[in-house]
C-alpha cells in the first residue's frame, strides 16, 4: 500500500520538457516495509522489485528535441567471487568514462547511452551495459524503472534498475570506460548525503553525492538518479528529483 499524506500534480517546463509529476512529502509517502538491509540476497532483490513495482514513474513528454537515453543501476555483490558473494553486501556499478570520449570524458557515470531507433529504453540500457562492461543480462534481470531525468546537455535519461547475478564480472570496454567501481549501497545512505546547494546560474537547487571511497563527488544527473534510487528502493519513500539541477560544467 502507498500512503501519501500530501500530494499535488504539477506541470512545468524544464529545458524544453513538460514533466507531469506526483509530488509527495517524503515523511508521509512510503512504499513497502521498512527498514531495509544491504545484504545481497533473494529477499533484498524481492524487496527492491516490490518497491519499484509500486512506484509510479514520472515520464517526460519531450517538446524540445531532447535525445532519449537510458542508464543502468546494476545491483551487484560487493565481493567479486561467488564464494564470497553469499554473505556479501550489495553494491552498484559506477564507471569513470574514458578521457578521450567526446562528451563528458573522465566523468563518473552509470553505464548507459543513447536509445537507438526502434529500441525501448530497457533494451537500450541492457545493450549499453553489454557494450560498456561486457555484462549480458536478459529482461528478467530488470527490477524496475525510475523517473525520466532531463539534462542540460539535451538528453532525457531513463534509469533502469537491474539485478546482476553472483559471479558476473565486468569486462570494461577501454574505448568507453577507463575504470569501473563497486560502490556499497550503504554509501548512498551515509550521513550528510546528498548535498544540495544553490548556484547563481540557476534558480534550481544543485545536487551531488559525497563519495569518500573515491575521494570525490558524484554530480547530477547521476547524483539525482542515484538519490532517487536510494529514496525509492532503499528507503521506501516516494521522492522526485527532476527539479534538481546540474553543475554548470555539466550543462555542455
Amino acid at each position: 500500500m502507498i500512503s501519501v499524506t500530501k500530494s499535488l500534480y504539477a506541470i512545468f517546463p524544464i529545458q524544453g520538457l513538460i514533466m507531469a509529476t506526483l509530488t509527495a512529502a517524503s515523511a508521509g509517502a512510503t512504499i513497502g516495509a521498512m527498514p531495509v538491509s544491504h545484504h545481497y540476497s533473494d529477499e533484498f532483490r524481492a524487496l527492491i522489485g516490490e518497491r519499484l513495482s509500486r512506484f509510479k514513474v514520472a515520464c517526460g513528454i519531450d517538446v524540445g528535441g531532447l535525445k532519449r537515453a537510458a542508464v543502468v543501476i546494476a545491483v551487484v555483490p560487493l565481493a567479486q567471487t561467488p564464494d564470497d558473494a553469499e554473505n556479501a553486501e550489495a553494491a552498484f556499478l559506477l564507471t569513470r568514462r574514458a578521457s578521450k570520449l567526446r562528451a563528458h570524458g573522465g566523468q563518473l557515470a552509470l553505464p548507459g547511452g543513447r536509445v537507438d531507433e526502434g529500441e525501448t529504453v530497457a533494451q537500450a540500457a541492457l545493450r549499453e551495459l553489454s557494450e560498456e562492461l561486457g555484462i549480458d543480462l536478459g529482461p528478467g534481470a530488470i527490477l524496475g524503472t525510475l523517473d525520466d531525468y532531463p539534462t542540460r546537455s539535451g538528453y532525457l535519461i531513463s534509469p533502469i534498475v537491474a539485478w546482476t547475478p553472483c559471479g558476473v564480472l565486468p569486462r570494461p570496454n577501454p574505448l568507453e570506460v577507463a575504470q569501473v567501481y563497486r560502490i556499497p549501497l550503504a554509501e548512498l545512505r551515509r550521513g550528510g548525503s546528498p548535498e544540495v546547494f544553490s548556484i547563481p546560474e540557476s534558480d534550481r537547487p544543485v545536487i551531488r553525492l559525497p563519495m569518500p571511497l573515491l575521494g570525490t563527488y558524484i554530480n547530477a544527473p547521476t547524483a539525482a538518479m542515484l538519490y532517487q534510487f536510494r529514496e525509492v528502493a532503499l528507503e521506501g519513500r516516494i521522492t522526485r528529483v527532476d527539479h534538481f539541477d546540474q553543475p554548470v560544467w555539466a550543462w555542455r
